[in-house]
């Protein structure tokens, strides 16, 4: 499925390569010998691609993607053939309570990376981090491509609003540029303990009771870190010559379950599964059943989870096993 070929001193640019899927996303494309380029805003010692060794593997430059003149420059500094576009604000409690970084972030930002690949006239493909969000609520689940971008709530809209302009700058511009749009992706390198995975894994690693802040009944998709890097990379090789130029993919396990559901899970599999969950029921700006269909990219891509649910928050338990020191 990987074309190691084609990565082989590729210029690759990664915005967001400190985050869960720059990171690990980040250090694949390390071991498979591209020339990677990572825009880095924060130092982030407890990010994966920093205690992994990676970073100091790779090119960085530091910065935001809210910086016009950082983004204007890196693009034909380094020559980049192919850029990933992942940097975003992603926490839902901090965009509902300020919201105006969230959309400066992610939909200023997305444009600004946008226009700096339009005017460099050399990027061969680019792939663009939408979510699942993106689609906001619907009676029909599970979403497919062609589902409305109806955001309503600052996070969601402010996806809705960066997919739409991703797609105007293929559409208008031809700028051979991609979506992707994920289910709720969980690994190695969280640290946004508000989430579900790696706020239960603290809990149940630390024998603490774990939080759930909804009801518990809102059902979701959970899809692993590595399969959504995966993802990225098989969607870029398929991108030569501008195919799939303004398409839009989603991407995950097609097996939504209950947030309820996922922190047993996650308990089970923990050195105390006896934990019982502590229902707070405090959640707001929060859809209640969010899940997407796969089978385009599973159609035309031929991409598929390679981990089951389980597999991967086994790994992912390790993970912070490590990290957190827990014995």
């Amino acid at each position: 499925m990987i074309d190691a070929c084609f990565w082989r001193d590729r210029r690759v640019l990664v915005t967001g390569c400190t985050g869960v899927l720059g990171s690990w996303l980040t250090v694949k494309l390390v071991e498979l010998g591209a020339d990677v380029v990572g825009l880095v805003r924060d130092w982030v010692p407890q990010s994966h691609v920093i205690r992994s060794g990676t970073l100091d593997r790779i090119k960085v430059v530091r910065g935001s993607v809210t910086d016009e003149e950082v983004v204007g420059r890196i693009y034909a500094e380094y020559e980049i053939q192919t850029c990933f576009h992942l940097a975003a604000l992603t926490v839902v409690g901090v965009a509902n309570s300020a919201p105006t970084p969230t959309f400066d972030t992610n939909i200023r930002g997305t444009w600004l990376m946008l226009e700096g690949a339009r005017q460099w006239g050399q990027v061969e493909q680019m792939v663009v981090a939408s979510s699942d969000k993106a689609y906001g609520s619907h009676e029909k689940l599970p979403y497919t491509e062609d589902a409305p971008l109806q955001g309503r709530h600052p996070y969601d809209v402010s996806k809705s609003c960066a997919d739409l302009i991703t797609q105007t700058y293929a559409h208008s511009y031809g700028l051979p540029v991609a979506v992707t749009r994920c289910a709720n992706m969980f690994g190695g390198g969280d640290l946004n303990w508000n989430r579900i995975v790696p706020g239960t894994i603290r809990s149940a690693l630390l024998n603490e009771r774990p939080i759930v802040r909804s009801d518990g009944t809102m059902r979701r998709d959970y899809v692993y870190v590595k399969d959504i890097a995966l993802a990225y990379l098989v969607l870029a090789q398929a991108m030569r010559e501008g195919a799939h130029t303004g398409a839009s993919f989603n991407f995950g396990n097609d097996a939504p379950i209950t947030a309820l559901d996922m922190v047993k899970r996650i308990v089970r599999l923990s050195p105390h599964p006896e934990l019982e969950p502590v229902i707070q029921n405090i959640a707001k700006n929060e859809i209640q059943d969010q899940y997407l269909s796969s089978e385009k990219a599973q159609r035309v891509l031929g991409w598929r989870p390679q981990y089951s649910l389980e597999e991967g928050l086994k790994e992912t338990l390790a993970w912070y096993r490590d990290a957190l020191r827990v014995a």
